[in-house]
């Protein structure tokens, strides 16, 4: 057995097709994202004024002032309340972005949610960002399908929490539901 277990073949000609699929060089243009570019689809965010938060891996040193969501096929409508929000691993409110209120959300177009204040990451690891929207129809958004976990320690991918959520971010994580439908964000 080698370092690289069974694979037998050269890891850098095996995933040289992420090379196309994948964003922009993180070196020039900083970025981290909860999934990759591939085998996304339209999956629902959460019911209106609830809160749906994904894990993004985050690293000591990062320093996060924006949020960013795709819609998919199904456009906001009468939306009164947006909000972002980043959460640390333990569930703790770190920022939120201001209410984006009633701005239009078309279908296919990305949306990018300002922090109050930006953080800077001190510790590598897991977080969380979170949105909450209040609509008649709140929008789909690009995403994936995850698995619920099964191992000790293991969390979820994309949860659900709160209710009734307006324009601020709860202060905690309180008694997330596990989603399937896991949303693509990426923090800049």
């Amino acid at each position: 057995m080698t370092l690289l277990g069974t694979f037998r073949g050269n890891p850098r000609n095996d995933l040289g097709w992420l090379n196309s699929a994948g964003r922009p060089d993180p070196e020039a243009v900083f970025h981290r994202a909860n999934l990759p570019r591939v085998g996304l689809d339209d999956v629902p965010a959460a019911a209106t004024g609830v809160m749906c938060s994904v894990a993004i891996y985050l690293q000591d040193g990062d320093l996060i002032s924006n949020l960013a969501f795709i819609s998919a096929g199904t456009a906001g409508a009468t939306l009164t309340n947006q909000i972002a929000m980043l959460y640390n691993g333990a569930g703790a409110l770190m920022a939120q972005s201001a209410d984006k209120t009633s701005e239009a959300w078309a279908a296919d177009t990305a949306k990018v949610f300002a922090l109050a204040s930006a953080q800077r990451i001190t510790k590598s690891g897991i977080y969380y960002a979170g949105l909450s929207i209040a609509a008649s129809t709140v929008p789909t958004l690009v995403g994936s399908v995850g698995a619920k976990p099964v191992l000790t320690g293991e969390g979820n991918l994309s949860q659900t929490s709160g209710s009734s959520l307006t324009a601020t971010a709860p202060a905690t994580i309180a008694s997330p539901a596990f989603k399937r439908h896991v949303p693509l964000v990426i923090a800049t």
